[in-house]
């Protein structure tokens, strides 16, 4: 079944910096048709809560992309944790890093990952090993395999790059907005409904034929615009990479709602539905 019909497309790049309003969160929203994305930016920034409550209070048919995993690897070892009395499920999951992380501040997660589930989570050379903390899901197994670049892991919690925090930072947003809008796959969407999904960025300036790498100007934007379908952008450069890489996803996500393909990959069993979600635009 293919979700929808959708009215609204919005794409968010996150973070997991500790608190406050921060540029890395960025919006960007476009409309059913041709016109151009654009972004959406309070004069004050964004906060994971404001985005959180943004999203929550939009109209039904809105499509929603997050870009951050929305699960750990568990179809690997079994377990999100192994050795850990941790749910099997992903809202489950969500739960937990909800109770666990209740006093960090704005939806944050340093108590999941820093005290909790310390030691599952890559640091530093301290803990050891690097490649021993590593895992990967089954949609990131396939994102590899084709060609996509290797996927950052969420248990690797050290550099500029590493997506850990912002991941279980997300999951307590999941974890708020599901009860009142269906997260895919772990819950269905019903038609006319919204929906939130798992973006990754870098797949959709792919699938826009560009290889994947960072946009830093208009005219470039403009192309992976044009290749979804999308009326150009009339900003002036220079842009930030999170805010061309929204731009592109929001008009990415219009361009696939309707495609069952994107909704039925290949590799999308039960079990991965229920555990481990699966990255929209990955087929």
């Amino acid at each position: 079944m293919i979700p929808g019909p959708f009215e609204s497309f919005i794409a968010v790049d996150w973070s997991g910096a500790k608190s406050g309003y921060q540029k890395k969160l960025t919006v960007a929203r476009c409309t059913k048709g041709t016109q151009a994305p654009e972004l959406i930016a309070p004069e004050a920034g964004w906060s994971r809560q404001g985005i959180a409550d943004f999203i929550a209070a939009q109209s039904a048919g809105t499509l929603t992309g997050f870009d951050f995993s929305f699960a750990p690897p568990f179809l690997d070892r079994g377990t999100y944790l192994p050795g850990e009395n941790v749910p099997e499920e992903g809202p489950a999951f969500w739960h937990l890093v909800e109770d666990v992380c209740i006093a960090d501040a704005d939806c944050g997660a340093h108590s999941f990952v820093e005290k909790a589930y310390r030691h599952h989570f890559y640091l530093g050379k301290a803990d050891g090993t690097k490649s021993d903390y590593m895992r990967w899901r089954t949609c990131e197994t396939v994102f590899n395999a084709r060609g996509g670049g290797k996927a950052a892991c969420v248990f690797d919690a050290i550099g500029a790059a590493q997506v850990s925090k912002a991941s279980f930072a997300g999951m307590r947003v999941l974890h708020r907005l599901a009860k009142e809008v269906p997260i895919w796959p772990f819950m269905t969407p019903q038609p006319g409904a919204s929906a939130v999904v798992e973006i990754y960025c870098r797949a959709f300036i792919r699938l826009s034929g560009l290889r994947g790498l960072k946009i830093r100007d208009i005219d470039t934007l403009n192309a992976a615009l044009a290749a979804f379908d999308s009326e150009p952008v009339e900003y002036a450069d220079p842009l930030s990479d999170d805010e061309t890489d929204v731009l592109v996803t929001a008009a990415g996500l219009r361009a696939l709602a309707e495609n069952p393909a994107a909704w039925s990959p290949e590799g999308l069993s039960a079990k991965v539905a229920k555990t481990e979600g699966w990255t929209f635009g990955v087929f």
